[in-house]
């Protein structure tokens, strides 16, 4: 085994490419002995790792020996060379297997030597001070080989080794914890979405969730109406996460936010060269959902160009991606959704007649909030909590003047708007109740409204006065004189107070 220097840099330099161009553990190690092999012209050569759980020794790779071999090759600690190698963490060298008692033959690899002399070199492999396993070769014993030198080689390759087990390792764990934080996260999600999860009691909104459970473990297209701000894409989560395919992707694809040359692409793909600027191929949305589902929000902003191939995809399940002709099948549950009128787009040549009857195979239509004022406070309530939440606040109430506002606003942005005049109520709020003064000035108009013209201070004063005896009377279940102390007067005047606004403390107990 007479390695000559350059050999030796060759052989170090073969196995550190193999460390750089793969993390797949069982591809590196073979790499190693294959390089072994053309460097130092090995006989056989194998890589043990111990199994903690079982205690035994396996052969991970090897050189020279058949499957059927490889799995012979299974060792106790402290059985035969290897086992005792891993016992004691030391390496052992046989000048002559032939005429060493130890050598058990567990592999029946090793015929007749016919006269030649093979020598057995076996050294530890060491990790973080444990021994895991053996790095072994036979080579015919040459003129002039140098058994130490051969030796140290072999430990500086089994440290090599270690560190590709290391790394094979935290790779694994990187996986294993990325999986879970997946499975989790689809959990969430799945709970998340889950119809008992929706905010909204109201007879329209029931209609809504007597729908979604219907269709979702269908594979109908779903077609999903109402004007924006709705939440038309929660109704379109739920369907996912409640059908067979929740542990599939669900892929959301807004077409009004792309131009039909950019969107095109981004739903099909498109090959590398079909367009300039498509430097590589690109792997579109309804390619990304297989087996999951695919949300299309705003379907009444596609051209008529994209609408076709939609067409097609929804009757034949196939598209081509952008300057391909590669016919791909496209196994996607399609829900599609829309604020505009359809019926007045076909009458207008800008929609399909005959993909609006694709579409509106299971339509459902989300109310405004505007018909649903039995959800107003529901939602409001819920929006309260989870804004004071995130911005560390104990809010715990809406005022009733800032109630009669929500109620009597009309909401022309539906729940994003009312989600938006609770965030900024909650930002607004240093105190436990949210008032009128903290609700946005497009609400403040409300309460203008109702009163009559040229308000005087007085009635402004005494509108005021009302609202924080009604917050105190509430926060105390209707105990006159806890809120009366809350105000800092006395509870005669706050009785005369009482009388004069025309409260009912009972009824807010």
């Amino acid at each position: 085994m007479a390695v000559k220097l350059s050999k030796e840099v060759q052989l170090l330099g073969d196995m550190a490419r193999a460390f750089a161009e793969s993390l797949d553990l069982e591809l590196t190690l073979k790499a190693i002995l294959k390089s072994l092999d053309t460097h130092v012209k090995l006989q056989k050569g194998t890589i043990t790792l111990l199994d903690p759980g079982t205690e035994t020794i396996n052969i991970k790779v090897a050189h020279g020996l058949s499957e059927k071999s490889k799995q012979l090759g299974s060792y106790k600690i402290g059985e035969g060379i290897t086992g005792t190698v891993v016992q004691t963490g030391r390496e052992i060298v046989v000048p002559d297997i032939s005429k060493d008692s130890r050598f058990l033959h567990k592999t029946h690899s090793r015929k007749s030597t016919q006269g030649k002399q093979i020598a057995f070199y076996c050294v530890p492999i060491k990790l973080e001070g444990r021994t895991i396993g053996t790095l072994s070769v036979d080579r015919q014993v040459q003129k002039g080989d140098d058994a130490e030198a051969h030796l140290n080689l072999l430990n500086i390759i089994a440290t090599m080794v270690a560190q590709a087990v290391k790394l094979n390792k935290l790779v694994e764990s990187e996986k294993r914890q990325l999986s879970e934080e997946n499975l989790r996260l689809r959990q969430e999600l799945k709970t998340h979405f889950n119809i008992d999860n929706m905010v909204g009691t109201s007879n329209a909104m029931k209609q809504v969730y007597r729908l979604i459970e219907q269709v979702a473990d269908s594979n109908a297209t779903v077609l999903i109406r109402g004007e924006s701000g709705t939440g038309k894409d929660l109704v379109a989560h739920a369907i996912h996460y409640n059908s067979s395919r929740a542990n599939k992707p669900f892929v959301k694809v807004n077409c009004t936010a792309l131009p039909e040359t950019l969107l095109e692409s981004e739903l099909f793909g498109h090959e590398k060269g079909s367009f300039t600027g498509a430097t590589e191929r690109k792997i579109g949305r309804f390619e990304r959902a297989n087996g999951g589902s695919i949300f299309l929000d705003e379907i009444g902003d596609f051209s008529v160009n994209l609408q076709i191939k939609l067409l097609r995809i929804i009757q034949f399940r196939e598209f081509e991606r952008v300057g391909g002709t590669e016919t791909i099948k496209a196994n996607v549950r399609i829900i599609v959704a829309t604020n505009k009128n359809l019926e007045e787009q076909i009458k207008e040549k800008l929609f399909r007649e005959d993909l609006y009857y694709r579409i509106n195979v299971f339509p459902i239509y989300l109310p405004p909030l505007r018909e649903r004022k039995d959800d107003i406070m529901l939602m409001a309530d819920y929006f309260l909590e989870q804004f004071s939440r995130e911005n560390n606040k104990k809010i715990t109430r809406i005022s009733t003047p800032a109630i009669e506002m929500l109620t009597s606003y009309h909401w022309p942005g539906n729940i994003r708007e009312l989600e938006n005049c609770i965030e900024r109520a909650v930002l607004l709020c240093n105190d436990e109740v949210v008032r009128s003064e903290h609700l946005p000035p497009s609400l403040q108009m409300i309460k203008k409204s109702d009163a009559l013209p040229g308000r005087s201070l007085i009635e402004i004063i005494e509108n005021k006065e009302r609202e924080l005896i009604i917050d105190a009377l509430k926060k105390y279940g209707g105990q006159q004189r806890k809120a009366a102390d809350e105000l800092g007067v006395t509870e005669r005047i706050l009785g005369y107070k009482i009388k004069k606004y025309g409260i009912f403390p009972k009824l807010l107990s």
